[in-house]
């Protein structure tokens, strides 16, 4: 094995289970160190306007072709997993084919349009994008599974009498998006299987962009016409199907860089250099001069150059890596059903929800790190798969901020415990006809009690007698919208009170 492909698969390997870990920790630990994988994907990047990180992206694959594609997305290293599984049944399994231009740039323009056309067409954007794709997969498919095992490893650990591991719930947050998501992971592993490759160069949107860059990168494989037997060993390994072995040429716009193609040559006729067609030709003479004169080969640069811009991402992508927190979670509350609202509540800091609604990917990280269980992807089809918040299970403590440090889009922007606490994204409804003070002449208070900003405040029912039943009134002013009240509420199956989001934030 090559050393570039050695390292190649190395970083791969580290990006892919850390990036997968991040949807699966389900403690959001893993988030304060590693955060930052997440926030250097490609799209989430640009919507959050993270210039330096665009800018680093494109300057990687200007140098070295498409390794985000091979090293650093998700689902393209996904792909090479059920991929490789396959070449073990059937080896030599793959052959060149001509680019599907008219496919690949026509979704790149599907994608690009429903992307500007508005929040409506977000969801037809959200299911090309290659890492949001991959995050559903991972946290509708994989996370209940990785969970189960949790609660496994902790009812055995009780019965030790050990208290190394807690269970958590494990519930289905919203049918239509597990469902998108089985159909992705369906679809995926067709393609994968079958074609190694072939999601990534005909229905990618961002391989599409990548591999327009690539074309002209510094760095590329190139063949060696004066060594090459035309054996067609390297096309048949190429799982981007992009080797024309009998042309000797390499379609540089769908390689992604993975360097099985060096690896497999005998003849050591494919080289990582930084020639184009016309530098094959010099590569060619000056193999045929060593070999004449007997002179030994040269020390390659490449395999430095290609380590050091590797370790130049890395750094510079954990200066983003944000302090870890730790936080607990709540005990099991019943469910109830969901009220009907007016107006879907939005996290703190997502500033409005049109803002949420144009930057958020639906990648689903937010959902997955939420220990509260407020946040669950939407079945709303204007804004299917982006997250909305709700208080059945749980309500949004004002001393949590878990969704604003691991959003990679800028849909909820960073913010502080302090801005939480001030920032109103609706406000609490009273209910007289479900409230069991009324219904069943009972003193309650919970609503008051457990308010975390005192909206909420409990008065006599009849003004003009101090002793009469005290019933709850809200403060809309004073009230953030965090829905203690109507998650804690013993009415049942609706609350006595509820929270009405906000189209746009306010501060208290």
């Amino acid at each position: 094995m090559t050393m570039l492909r050695t390292i190649r698969l190395t970083l791969a390997i580290v990006f892919f289970a850390l990036v997968t870990l991040l949807f699966l920790d389900f403690t959001g630990t893993l988030h304060g160190w590693m955060g930052w994988m997440a926030k250097i994907q490609f799209l989430p990047a640009l919507l959050a306007l993270n210039v330096g990180v665009v800018l680093l992206l494109v300057v990687l694959t200007l140098l070295f072709g498409r390794v985000y594609c091979s090293v650093i997305c998700p689902l393209g290293v996904f792909q090479d997993v059920i991929s490789r599984f396959a070449g073990k049944r059937k080896k030599n399994r793959f052959r060149y084919s001509p680019a599907k231009k008219w496919l690949r740039y026509g979704m790149l323009a599907l994608f690009a349009v429903t992307l500007i056309a508005g929040v409506r067409f977000h969801a037809v954007a959200s299911l090309l994008e290659p890492y949001s794709s991959y995050g559903r997969i991972a946290s509708n498919l994989f996370a209940p599974v990785y969970q189960w095992g949790n609660n496994l490893l902790a009812y055995l650990a009780e019965r030790a009498d050990s208290y190394a591991f807690y269970e958590t719930e494990v519930w289905m947050k919203s049918l239509p998006t597990f469902i998108i998501a089985s159909l992705t992971f369906a679809v995926l592993i067709i393609l994968a299987w079958r074609g190694g490759r072939t999601y990534c160069n005909t229905i990618c949107p961002v391989g599409t962009v990548l591999g327009f860059l690539s074309k002209y990168s510094f760095f590329k494989p190139v063949i060696d016409t004066a060594k090459c037997n035309g054996c067609g060993l390297c096309a048949r390994n190429c799982k981007a199907s992009c080797i024309n072995s009998k042309a000797h040429e390499i379609d540089y716009s769908r390689c992604v860089a993975c360097m099985d193609c060096l690896d497999k040559c005998k003849q050591g006729a494919i080289i990582y250099t930084r020639r184009h067609k016309a530098g094959v030709e010099k590569v060619a003479a000056r193999n045929q001069s060593r070999a004449a004169t007997g002179a030994a080969e040269p020390i390659d640069d490449t395999r430095r150059a290609f380590l050091s811009a590797t370790a130049v991402l890395a750094a510079t992508a954990a200066l983003k890596a944000q302090e870890k927190k730790v936080d607990g979670g709540l005990a099991v509350i019943e469910d109830k059903k969901i009220p009907a609202r007016a107006a879907a509540i939005t996290p703190p800091g997502s500033l409005s929800a049109r803002n949420f609604a144009q930057h958020c990917t639906a990648c689903q990280l937010c959902v997955a790190v939420c220990p509260n269980q407020v946040l669950r992807p939407s079945s709303d089809l204007t804004k299917l798969m982006q997250p909305e918040m709700s208080y059945e299970r749980g309500y949004c403590r004002p001393e949590c901020t878990k969704c604003s440090e691991v959003c990679p889009a800028g849909a909820i922007r960073p913010i502080t415990k302090a801005d939480k606490s001030a920032i109103q994204i609706g406000h609490a409804v009273w209910i007289k006809e479900n409230c069991i003070c009324i219904t069943d002449d009972v003193e309650c208070g919970n609503c008051a009690r457990h308010c975390p900003v005192s909206a909420i405040q409990m008065v006599a029912s009849d003004p003009g007698n101090p002793e009469s039943k005290k019933i709850p009134v809200v403060n809309t002013e004073r009230c953030i919208g965090c829905g203690a009240c109507e998650n804690l509420c013993p009415s049942r199956p609706f609350s006595a009170i509820y929270v009405e989001g906000h189209i746009m934030h306010r501060t208290v």
